[in-house]
């Protein structure tokens, strides 16, 4: 269900019955004397200014998200419900996702929503590791960004809550020079570091896949994003790049989890 598009439509509805209502029939009621709106009006235009309020909130500054799956622990756990920033990245108009205004670009490390290339209507949320431009090495379960190792320390044991086995939990850091972000992974010793594509993306010629992983160079206009759960994660390592026009914005707060109140706040 294309959410954005039906609220759309219900402002559209709205905002014309509140029009008409203001030109037409709020005199009307004056001259005969009548106070209250009829039914039909306060279930359309009585709406209007609210609709209006939650399309212009949620369409251009946040817009909130729950994480139905385990491919970001344990950055991102199965029911956090998030807010996501959407004027970061620029201005787009609501339903089509043009882009409008440029504000800014994703960074290295930033935690995004987009549209999944293979089915637009869907939306993926993993890491922005990969720029436009980038070599992205991922070998041996270890990333290496135009020839710099990220950096790795821990590595102590962690349950997945959503396969119920354990895993290494590692902290990764991206170097100075490649934005210093710092953030946690998961790393399942027992699975092989080999990456098999799904089938053939477009851009699949920028990609070398071999026994230890695979590297990439991201093409122009494009981001190479991956889970933080490395080994339970569809990313871009299997269904290819992230085009620039599908980004919806940048994930920055967890607001609600039902089962667990204390993972209420920010995140890397």
């Amino acid at each position: 269900m294309n959410f954005a598009l039906i609220l759309f439509i219900l402002v559209v509805v709205s905002g014309i019955a509140w029009v008409a209502d203001r030109i037409y029939f709020a005199p009307q009621r004056k001259i005969a004397g009548i106070d209250r709106m009829p039914l039909w009006l306060e279930y359309t235009a009585g709406f209007f200014p609210v609709i209006c309020a939650v399309f212009v909130l949620r369409s251009f500054i946040v817009e909130p998200f729950k994480i139905p799956s385990g491919s970001m622990i344990p950055t991102l756990q199965i029911g956090d419900f998030i807010l996501v920033n959407k004027f970061t990245y620029g201005i787009r108009l609501p339903v089509i996702n043009q882009k409008v205004i440029d504000l800014g670009s994703p960074k290295r490390g930033d935690v995004v929503v987009f549209r999944y290339p293979r089915d637009e209507s869907v939306d993926y949320i993993k890491r922005v590791v990969g720029l436009p431009g980038d070599v992205v090495a991922y070998e041996d379960k270890r990333l290496t960004i135009n020839g710099q190792p990220l950096q790795y320390s821990g590595g102590e044991s962690y349950l997945d809550p959503e396969n119920m086995r354990y895993a290494k939990r590692f902290t990764e850091n991206f170097p100075a020079d490649l934005g210093g972000n710092r953030h946690e992974i998961l790393n399942d010793p027992d699975r092989p570091a080999t990456v098999f594509p799904a089938e053939r993306f477009p851009g699949a010629e920028f990609c070398q896949y071999q026994p230890s992983g695979l590297t990439c160079k991201v093409p122009a206009g494009h981001y190479f994003a991956m889970g933080d759960n490395r080994d339970n994660s569809a990313d871009s390592r299997y269904w290819g790049f992230v085009p620039e026009k599908n980004l919806v914005g940048k994930a920055f707060f967890v607001w609600l989890n039902l089962g667990n109140l204390g993972r209420i706040g920010g995140f890397q």
